[in-house]
Formats: C-alpha cells, sequence, structure tokens
C-alpha cells in the first residue's frame, strides 16, 4: 500500500477540475498540488456512501484491491472506473480510505 493523496470535499466546484462520469463527481488532479491534494465536488446522482461526500479520505495505491477490502468494512464495492483502474473505499480509523488498483505502475 502506498500513499497516493488527500480527498476533500467541497461545496462549490473550483474551475479547474474535471467531471468524472461513472461516479457523478467533479475532481482536480492530486498530481498538480505540492501536497497531493484532490479537491471534490459531488453531483446529486453520485452513488459513494455519504460518509465519502462529506468526509475528507485519504487515498492509497494497492496491488489487489480485491484482497485489500477483503474483511473491512466496505463503503463503496470494488469498481472498474476506466479499463484496468479500479477503486473501493473502505472505513478505518473512524475516516473513509480510498485504495485504488492502477492498471500500471506510471499511474502510481
Amino acid at each position: 500500500m502506498k500513499f497516493h493523496h488527500i480527498g476533500i470535499p467541497l461545496s462549490e466546484k473550483k474551475e479547474d477540475m474535471s467531471y468524472g462520469d461513472s461516479l457523478k463527481v467533479w475532481f482536480t488532479d492530486p498530481s498538480a498540488s505540492p501536497h497531493n491534494i484532490e479537491f471534490l465536488y459531488f453531483d446529486k446522482r453520485c452513488p459513494l456512501a455519504a460518509t465519502v461526500q462529506k468526509d475528507t479520505h485519504v487515498a492509497y495505491t494497492v496491488d489487489d484491491i480485491e484482497e485489500a477490502v477483503k474483511g473491512k468494512t466496505v463503503l463503496f464495492p470494488v469498481t472498474e472506473i476506466v479499463p484496468g483502474f479500479k477503486i473501493a473505499f473502505i472505513y478505518e480509523d473512524d475516516i473513509p480510505i480510498e485504495l485504488m488498483q492502477m492498471p500500471n505502475s506510471e499511474l502510481q
């Protein structure tokens, strides 16, 4: 498991956000932030758990996301967002944790 970013929900969209249609969420690129911060604005149709939409989360890349969620409190099940890129949200240490399995090591 390797740290990837911190996700912070916003009540208003920022100008530099992109839209992720599969999750109905606007987001910034955490690699553009010196502190790996991803800002998020959620569409009313977003399927993510309420706690993900209102609380800050920490995200990690993992080699095997299916294995990483075993025995955890799952807020959002393993979902392939685009071919080869999977995410899931778990709840641990009183905060949402995003797990991400990237299609190759270059994206990590």
